[in-house]
């Protein structure tokens, strides 16, 4: 990729940083490629790198010829959400922006996301996320409907954890990832925000593009980690005697139980693994998250 090609009379948008944690899967470069490639690109760029990648370090040569200013931030550390944490308390912007190492952004997905945090820098912004590749990916979000949430909801909150922006202040107010969460960190995170009092807006033209690489067997562990995450994140609120997460818990069970039996009756193959994997494994879950040795909130980011 050549600078040139990709960035000519652009300048870096000095009120954002964009943060992505990766295990240095090569799809890295691509998601890299696509932010270069933006109608606006970040004044900083952060990688924080759970990996031993040695390519990562060039591969981001090519935003900094850009004048992005980017950070590789190698980590021992496993999962998300420690990887979005360092990156949090490493931004020095106004607002960030998350995405995953295997998601690609649309070309309008910074300039769409500084638009709304700008409008309104108290809130929370999402996005669709949409399938790319040839394999199934574990979760696309494609509803054309804008719409801001104010309050839990016995569904899900959304919030996609690879598609949102935020400003530093509201995660000072809300508080870091729970790294004890290694999946569902995302939604124990958008539940605490909702109940801060937090806003969060769903829209749905700040686009990114899950591209599908895991093969079945690699998407049905993968859906096992949800739902164990997901248990793990209403098991801890259960032991605080949060009732709506009791309440919240049955309705899941119920949903997927009717998700279940539709995936029969459609024969749909991927449907059926992904309820079958929630319903055997959530209830794990919560046991684990019920007896977890901290119950307390995240803490705030160090800036």
């Amino acid at each position: 990729m050549v600078a040139d090609e990709v960035g000519e009379g652009r300048s870096p948008k000095h009120d954002i940083s964009v943060i992505i944690p990766t295990i240095g899967r090569s799809i890295l470069r691509r998601c890299l490629r696509s932010i270069a490639e933006g109608d606006e690109i970040p004044g900083q760029l952060i990688v924080v790198d759970q990996s031993s990648n040695p390519n990562i370090r060039g591969w981001l040569e090519d935003l900094e010829a850009l004048g992005v200013e980017t950070k590789h931030l190698p980590s021992t550390q496993t999962g998300k959400a420690s990887a979005v944490n360092t990156g949090v308390e490493c931004a020095k912007t106004e607002f960030i922006a998350i995405t995953d190492d295997d998601c690609l952004v649309g070309k309008d997905w910074l300039r769409n996301m500084r638009s709304h945090l700008g409008a309104c820098p108290g809130i929370v912004v999402t996005g669709r996320v949409e399938a790319a590749g040839e394999e199934a990916v574990p979760l696309v979000v494609t509803s054309m409907s804008a719409a801001t949430y104010s309050r839990p909801r016995l569904k899900f909150d959304t919030l996609s954890g690879g598609n949102m922006g935020v400003a530093l202040s509201v995660m000072n107010e809300v508080g870091l990832l729970d790294e004890e969460l290694h999946c569902s960190e995302d939604g124990e995170w958008a539940y605490r925000a909702l109940r801060a009092g937090v806003q969060i807006k769903y829209a749905p033209d700040v686009v990114v593009y899950h591209y599908g690489w895991r093969d079945t067997r690699e998407r049905r562990q993968r859906y096992r980690e949800y739902a164990e995450g997901c248990g793990r994140f209403y098991g801890k609120y259960l032991r605080r005697g949060d009732w709506f997460i009791g309440l919240r818990t049955v309705v899941h069970y119920l949903r997927e139980g009717r998700r279940v039996l539709r995936a029969v009756v459609s024969r749909d193959s991927e449907q059926m693994r992904r309820s079958s994997a929630c319903l055997r494994w959530l209830a794990p879950g919560i046991l684990a998250g019920f007896r977890s040795r901290d119950a307390g909130e995240a803490s705030p980011p160090k800036h």
